[in-house]
C-alpha cells in the first residue's frame, strides 16, 4: 500500500490486516519524509519494495506517484488506485491542481510549511472523514509537509494508463478520476463512503479491492 504523505502510514494498518484475512498478504511502505526529501524520493524508496507480483494500492495524493513506482521498479503488476489523484494519460503534471495549490499556499507558515493535514479544515468539517473517537490519535503523529513538495513535477511513464489498473472510489470526491478510468477501461468499484473509508470499514474497502484485483486483466 502506498500511503499518502500527509497522512501517517499507520491509518493503512487496519486495511492491511482486513486484507490479510483475505490471504492477500499486505504491507504500507514508509511514507515519512526526512528534511529535504520530496515526492521522487518516496518513488525510489517505494520502487525499490516492488517485486514481482506485487499489487500497489495508492490512496489520495501517492495516485501522482503510483505509475512512476512501478515503471521505477520494472515489474509491471497491478495498481489499484484507491479514491486517488491520477497523472494525466501523457506528459507531466505537479502534485497539485493550481486552484488547490493557491489555497495550501494561504496555509503555510512563514517558514514553508503546512500543518498537518488533520488541521487544513475546521474540526467539524472532519467529524464524518475522521471519527472523533480516532481523530486524537492520528492528529498526534500527521507528518507536516513543506508547501513545495506540492510543486513537484511528475513525468507519467508512456503506456501507464494500458498497464494493469483498477480504480476504487470512495463518493464523488474523485470523480473525474473516476471517469477517467472508466474511459480508459479499467475496472471500476464504488463504495458509499468518504475519503478514509478504509480507516473506517477496512474490512467493506478490502474486500473491494480484492475483488478489483481479480478483475484486472493480464
Amino acid at each position: 500500500m502506498l500511503p499518502s504523505p500527509l497522512l501517517p502510514a499507520s491509518v493503512h494498518d487496519g486495511l492491511r490486516d482486513a486484507l490479510g484475512r483475505r490471504g492477500l498478504s499486505a504491507s504500507v511502505a514508509p511514507g515519512l519524509l526526512d528534511t529535504g526529501q520530496g515526492a521522487l524520493d518516496l518513488v525510489a524508496r517505494w520502487a525499490s519494495l516492488v517485486g514481482p507480483g506485487t499489487v500497489l494500492v495508492a490512496h489520495s495524493n501517492a495516485g501522482y506517484l503510483a505509475p512512476l513506482v512501478r515503471a521505477t521498479g520494472g515489474t509491471p503488476g497491478p495498481i489499484v488506485f484507491m479514491d486517488a489523484a491520477l497523472p494525466p494519460a501523457a506528459g507531466s503534471c505537479a502534485l497539485a491542481p493550481a486552484p488547490f495549490r493557491e489555497w495550501l499556499g494561504e496555509l503555510a507558515d512563514a517558514e514553508g510549511q503546512l500543518p498537518p493535514w488533520t488541521r487544513w479544515w475546521p474540526r467539524t468539517d472532519l467529524d464524518e472523514v475522521l471519527p472523533a473517537d480516532l481523530f486524537d490519535a492520528v492528529d498526534a503523529v500527521c507528518p507536516r509537509l513543506p508547501l513545495d513538495y506540492f510543486d513537484t513535477v511528475v513525468a507519467a511513464p508512456p503506456g501507464w494508463v494500458d498497464g494493469p489498473n483498477a480504480y476504487l472510489a470512495f463518493g464523488v470526491t474523485y470523480g473525474d478520476e473516476r471517469a477517467f478510468a472508466e474511459r480508459h477501461g479499467w475496472p471500476v468499484a464504488d463504495l458509499e463512503g468518504l475519503h478514509l473509508a478504509f480507516v473506517t470499514e477496512p474490512d467493506v474497502v478490502a474486500t473491494s479491492i480484492a475483488s478489483l484485483v481479480g478483475r484486472i486483466g493480464p
